[in-house]
């Protein structure tokens, strides 16, 4: 008995052995990786192992950081192979190859596939595989250190500093980059990173083939599509080859103590994260596509799209050339079809010339020429002689710039850039040239009048100050008149300064003691003096601008216009209030300025512009998939919560909609614009008012009609918000063939015919979870419950999105304004990247 014990003891302890952690770095011929061990680089930052994706159950083999708390995978061996048990050995073959197969089966699922040359057959013994410190596997000759394949030649979906990018056509090698399909499956995905190698080498993303963003090419200095890369460089030193045959991009860290990495992602964006050790999390600090322009032709050819251009739209034809097809591009406002050189326009040989477009993200490169040692004057020489040359710009902007780029036939994806564009100079008719040349000249005839006429003012002030002299040295007695009258006028202007200086301490006396006070010139300074570059958007109030204090801080600055019809008050309640709420889904209030006649609140600045520029956007809404918009359902249900039972004070936003919530880098809702948002006291219910604000499509029926609110008027919008963060479309947009003018009538009708999950966006493509989604479906249609009473609070509404409790049947919905089809919502989001507009609506019940 006892031997049997010591028996079973034995093989307990040789089997805990034999599926012990390796700490080992490398695999040799006589020494294998089972599914439970790891390889460990010598520095330990690295580590080599079987892993589970997400909720997938299959098995694969890959490399993620060893010392952070979060297993992220850089790289997958058998990315489209996996393995759907724990049998999986890693080894070195007999022909030298590793390969990955089943305990019990000599068939390998996934393999280097390198064939050794007869000499290296005679050493196989003696190949190994090695984990590097820079995540790279290699496998090599252990005696001669020869490399026979490594793991960097074979990238996934990231890019690490010291790795490869590119192509090398002599050993008919390419390194791209693809993403996972899902979060559950790194098999290859849609999205493809990689340079073309069709003409001058151009950063592509691809998606299933077809060109999604362009980065551009190399201009010496970067990439021309990634106008904020010469910002990046001083943080990456990124390194570019490009030779006839050969092209490779690679970078490192100034500073070796950041840990930094650059995804392809499965929605579509190229994002760079770098690892923070204080809140042991990853933060996203670069990202493409930024905006709808940085998608592959969204105006099409021969146009420009400027994705600062809110008010009107975003693509504008070049000059001599008109929209081919009309109605789509000023009626539907689609400019995809792009534009034609206008009829009758002839630029061959008849007096044609060159204007110069500043600023932009150069047209696509795959059917242009490059000539060396060019200046500019030559390059237009040289383009004007080819009649079929549309545009031409410098190849290199090094050094003053030299080289020629010369581009024949149409010219597509072009970018309006707010800073480091290339000026493109464009071939015209000479009818345009003319125009163009006579407006430059009207321009500088302008500042030559308008010099004129301040030195002429000058002078003639000068002549009646010395006439005045004269005059009232004659005129003593008149003098004294003026002097009493001056005296008057001074008591005047001093009441008035009174008055001002009041008003301003009446401000700061609302705000809290350690809210930063800023000076008129640094916000000035920090938004480049309110420039329209710096603009993120407009409202009722005035307008929003992006600044960079002198500390490297981004802020978003709200400016109260002169000529706004309101702002006042709302500008002092919107201190008053954000300066005492403090909580992670609410914007951040950082201070304001009150000088002179300038009234201006500073924010954070939030980078990925608000909620509805992605939900409502046929591009843009496909980033977003279930599992992210989820959590800002559940954020901003947190917020409200605060607003409404957790802070100091009771808050009723009254303006809760799409365009109000913000999104951080992180893609966390932040709930913005408290300019018509009111206090309750700690035992009140409902309160009334006649001046109804608010966007239609939000507002709960006893608010417009009666102007009665409570926090189940921001409950109902929560609601409508919900609902449309579901179904990816307005609560207001009309649908043909839909028996509802208005959202929330259309998911009520699909819900008592039990098919809710018709209206969920089809940009989800089916990876959802349909019970959890039908739950939320549930709890939104309780929010927009006609009656108040019945409507959940939002306490509740947290509890039932966390919690898988049963919930009532909810009673039918207000159909507010369904009626009226030709009504649309009031307000519309210009798409910035901080405080949106603020809507006022009034209401007439009928």
């Amino acid at each position: 008995m006892h031997n049997n014990l010591l028996l079973n003891s034995l093989i307990l302890l040789l089997l805990t052995f034999s599926f012990c952690s390796c700490s080992s770095d490398t695999i040799s011929i006589d020494k294998t990786l089972r599914d439970g061990e790891l390889l460990v680089s010598k520095s330990k930052t690295f580590a080599l192992g079987f892993f589970t994706p997400g909720k997938s159950t299959s098995r694969y083999v890959g490399i993620w950081y060893n010392n952070l708390p979060i297993q992220t995978v850089v790289w997958v061996a058998n990315r489209d192979a996996p393995i759907n048990d724990t049998s999986g050995i890693l080894s070195i073959n007999q022909n030298g190859n590793l390969e990955l197969h089943h305990n019990l089966s000599t068939i390998p699922i996934w393999s280097t596939n390198v064939s050794l040359t007869l000499s290296q057959r005679n050493i196989t013994s003696a190949v190994i595989a090695k984990l590097t410190d820079k995540a790279n596997i290699v496998l090599m000759i252990n005696n001669t250190k020869t490399v026979i394949w490594e793991s960097f030649d074979h990238p996934t979906d990231t890019f690490l500093p010291y790795q490869r990018f590119g192509f090398d056509r002599k050993t008919n090698q390419s390194w791209p980059l693809q993403s996972w399909k899902t979060e559950d499956d790194p098999g290859k995905g849609a999205f493809t990173v990689k340079f073309s190698s069709i003409g001058i080498p151009q950063l592509f993303m691809y998606n299933h083939n077809l060109p999604w963003w362009r980065g551009g090419h190399w201009n010496g200095a970067l990439f021309v599509g990634i106008p904020n890369m010469k910002r990046d460089l001083q943080t990456f030193n990124a390194s570019f080859v490009e030779e006839d045959n050969y092209v490779a991009l690679s970078y490192d860290m100034f500073d070796k103590s950041v840990i930094a990495r650059l995804v392809v992602q499965q929605s579509g964006f190229i994002q760079i994260f770098t690892w923070n050790n204080q809140k042991s999390q990853w933060n996203r600090f670069w990202s493409e596509p930024t905006n709808q322009c940085d998608n592959y032709g969204t105006c099409g050819s021969n146009s420009n799209c400027d994705p600062l251009n809110f008010e009107n739209f975003k693509c504008t034809c070049l000059l001599g050339f008109e929209p081919k097809f009309p109605s789509d591009w000023y009626e539907s406002r689609d400019g995809s079809g792009g534009c034609v050189r206008k009829k009758g326009a002839s630029v061959c040989g008849n007096g044609e010339g060159f204007i110069k477009v500043v600023s932009l993200k150069v047209p696509d490169i795959s059917g242009a020429v490059t000539i060396d040692g060019l200046s500019l004057d030559e390059c237009e020489k040289e383009c004007l002689r080819n009649c079929s040359c549309t545009s031409y710009a410098v190849a290199d902007v090094r050094n003053g710039g030299s080289g020629c780029l010369a581009w024949h036939g149409d010219l597509m994806d072009i970018q309006k850039l707010s800073d480091q564009g290339q000026d493109l100079y464009l071939r015209v008719d000479k009818v345009e040239l003319a125009n163009y040349n006579k407006k430059s000249k009207g321009v500088l005839d302008k500042k030559r009048l308008a010099v004129i006429m301040v030195v002429s003012i000058v002078a003639i002030v000068i002549l009646l100050s010395c006439v005045n002299y004269m005059w009232k040295k004659k005129r003593k007695g008149i003098l004294e008149s003026y002097r009493m009258l001056f005296v008057t006028s001074n008591k005047v202007m001093q009441q008035s300064k009174e008055d001002y200086s009041a008003e301003e301490n009446d401000a700061q006396s609302t705000t809290h003691p350690n809210l930063p006070f800023f000076s008129l010139k640094t916000i000035m300074s920090a938004t480049r003096y309110c420039s329209h570059q710096n603009k993120l958007g407009k409202g009722g109030f005035g307008s929003v601008y992006k600044g960079c204090l002198v500390n490297g801080q981004e802020i978003a600055v709200k400016r109260l216009s002169k000529e706004s019809g309101q702002g006042k008050v709302e500008f002092k309640n919107e201190i008053t209030l954000l300066v005492k709420l403090q909580h992670r889904n609410l914007v951040r209030l950082l201070g304001c300025c009150f000088e002179k006649e300038e009234r201006m609140l500073v924010y954070e600045y939030l980078p990925n512009k608000s909620l509805d520029f992605f939900i409502f956007d046929q591009n843009q809404r496909s980033s977003l998939d279930w599992g992210k918009r989820f959590e800002i359902i559940c954020g901003i249900a947190r917020g409200v919560l605060y607003l409404h039972q957790d802070s100091r004070l009771k808050i009723i936003h009254r303006d809760l909609k799409a365009s109000n919530v913000l999104l951080d880098a992180e893609m966390n809702p932040k709930i913005s614009d408290f300019g018509m948002a009111r206090i309750f006291g700690e035992d009140e219910i409902q309160a009334r008012t006649k001046r109804v604000v608010g966007t239609y499509g939000y507002m709960s029926p006893e608010y417009a009609m009666e102007g009665r609110y409570s926090t189940k008027s921001d409950v109902f919008s929560y609601g409508v918000l919900l609902l449309e963060i579901i179904a990816g479309k307005r609560n207001t947009h009309c649908e043909i063939g839909r028996d509802s003018p208005n959202l929330i009538g259309h998911v009520w009708t699909v819900w008592t015919e039990e098919r809710a999950l018709d209206i969920v966006d089809e940009a989800l493509n089916q990876s959802y979870p349909p019970a959890i989604v039908l739950r939320c479906i549930q709890i939104g249609l309780l929010c927009v419950q006609e009656n108040a009473m019945n409507r959940p609070s939002m306490l509740e509404v947290v509890f039932m999105l966390a919690n898988d409790t049963p919930l009532c049947a909810p009673q039918k919905p207000a159909f507010l304004f369904n009626d009226d089809k030709d009504l649309q919502e009031s307000s519309t989001s210009g798409g910035g990247s901080s405080i949106n507009e603020v809507t006022e609506t009034t209401i007439i019940a009928r």
